[in-house]
């Protein structure tokens, strides 16, 4: 059972319809959240090309779920979390090159290693069943009023 379904997701970060990757959340807490997803099966994944969805593309599912953290923790106290880009990505692991075919949903956990007015860091990490299929650490610096 899901905590968090898609819908709900969606208000919550910028991404919609198609661009959204992730299909729920199973579990979050102060830092850290638990997310699945099977639109890497979706053939109309717009991240896909000629019909494969390279495993590059996780660190987007990762960011994402980073993105739902913050909009959670931000409702949680009553706010909005204020809009941010990806500011860099490092320590990137991929231990699988495409990941279209792979049958169920994926887990994409992120865990917060930092949080500042000025932006936030995470690793994450996704598992397809009992396999990691990709790890790393990213940053986002948020948006201000004067950005």
């Amino acid at each position: 059972m899901s905590l968090i379904e898609r819908a709900e997701l969606e208000a919550l970060i910028p991404h919609a319809g198609g661009m959204c990757l992730l299909d729920s959340v199973q579990a979050w807490d102060d830092s850290r959240i638990h997310c699945q997803s099977e639109t890497h099966r979706v053939a109309e994944n717009p991240l896909r090309r000629d019909g494969r969805l390279a495993a590059l593309h996780l660190a987007e599912y990762g960011a994402q779920a980073m993105a739902v953290h913050g909009g959670l923790l931000a409702r949680a106290q009553g706010q909005v979390a204020a809009p941010g880009f990806l500011a860099s990505l490092r320590n990137l692991k991929w231990h699988i090159d495409f990941i279209e075919t792979l049958p169920g949903p994926l887990d994409v956990h992120a865990s917060q290693l930092m949080a500042a007015a000025t932006g936030w860091t995470y690793q994450f990490e996704i598992h397809h069943r009992d396999t990691q299929l990709a790890s790393g650490r990213a940053m986002v610096m948020l948006m201000s009023d004067e950005t």
